[in-house]
């Protein structure tokens, strides 16, 4: 029965794989794919340089593939420092 579940996704809570900080223009960029069902949502967690502060960004898209949910979250975010810089913190 239990390659059953780890066949058709009814099994033990399969770990989300850790993506890799990025910096960019004085914010650290981690990337947090949200595991939904065999598709990632769209998120990443933008902090200041000392980490004082954060913001967690959650949008509604939805991707297949864990490291191209990786790569959107993170455009998503230098996006984000761009247009709104400190404001990201509001």
């Amino acid at each position: 029965m239990s390659i059953l579940k780890r066949l058709f996704g009814g099994g033990g809570s399969a770990k989300t794989p850790e993506a890799k900080a990025e910096d960019y223009n004085g914010f650290r960029i981690i990337p947090e794919p949200i595991n939904e069902g065999g598709q990632y949502r769209l998120a990443a967690r933008i902090e200041n340089a000392d980490g004082s502060k954060s913001h967690h960004l959650i949008r509604a898209d939805m991707i297949r593939d864990y490291d191209d949910a990786v790569e959107a979250a993170s455009a998503k975010a230098r996006q984000m420092i761009d247009q709104m810089g400190e404001g990201v913190f509001d």
